[in-house]
Order: C-alpha cells, then structure tokens, then sequence
C-alpha cells in the first residue's frame, strides 16, 4: 500500500512511482514496521486488500513529510485505484483516527500534495494546514 500512496497521482509514468519508492525519505514509512507506535488498518473487499492507512512516530532526526513534532504520528494512506473515490479512503482515515483516540494519541499529521483530491477529504475530517512546503501542505487534526 505504501507504492500506492506514493503513486497517488495517475498521470505519473511507471518509472516515477519506481524511484519515488527507491527515495530513502519513504524507506522511513516502511523500515522496521510494527515497532513500538505503529498502528494500521486495512480496508477488504472479498478477503482482497484494497486500501489500508497508518501512523508511525517519526523523530526530529529522522522526520517524515508531514512531521509536526515528535508526539505527533505521521499518518498515510492509500486505496488501490480501482477502488478510490468510493468512500474507502475516508472509512480507513476514520477508523485510523478512532484508533488513535483509543490509545491516547492527541493529534495526527500528513503531508499532501497541494492538487492531490484527498486533500478535501482530509479538510472534512478535520485536518487544518500549518505551513506549506513547495506544492505540500502539512496538515495536523487534534483528536481530544
């Protein structure tokens, strides 16, 4: 699912989705999951995943797109394109969200591409910009 968060945008050619997956930046996102503070869910349909979203603790040392602060957990996301645009993405940032309630998180972060559609959905569930970095918002939602 990470491939498909990182190739959010259609219109990128093959070899671009490649690389952007090769960056050492996304390594972040992936290496060592299950550590202590990752939290995910995973959207089926006919026992076939078709989305998934997640938050992972990232350091001022080691920070991700969207970090904000070290108690605050980077979220990602990500519905495979034959399903976006149903609801789905949406049904996992919630339950991600509630997750994070349940276990005392106080915020979640992301980062967004400017012109990604998501961009909206995250605005309905909450999720305000505190500062912009090129084409990216970073945005964060209190959860208490």
């Amino acid at each position: 699912m990470l491939y498909e968060a990182a190739a959010w945008n259609p219109d990128w050619p093959r070899e671009r989705m490649i690389e952007a997956l090769a960056d050492p930046m996304l390594e972040r996102y992936h290496r060592d999951w299950g550590r202590e503070g990752d939290v995910g869910v995973i959207a089926e349909i006919d026992g076939e995943p078709v989305g998934a979203a997640w938050y992972r603790q990232f350091t001022a040392e080691e920070p991700g797109y969207g970090f904000v602060d070290e108690e605050t957990p980077e979220i990602g996301i990500a519905v495979v394109p034959l399903h976006r645009r149903k609801g789905i993405g949406e049904t996992l940032l919630r339950a991600l969200m509630s997750e994070a309630r349940q276990r005392g998180v106080k915020a979640l972060s992301l980062s967004v591409a400017v012109h990604n559609r998501s961009r909206r959905m995250y605005e309905r569930v909450g999720f305000q910009k505190v500062r912009e970095e090129g084409e990216n918002w970073v945005m964060r939602v209190e959860l208490t």
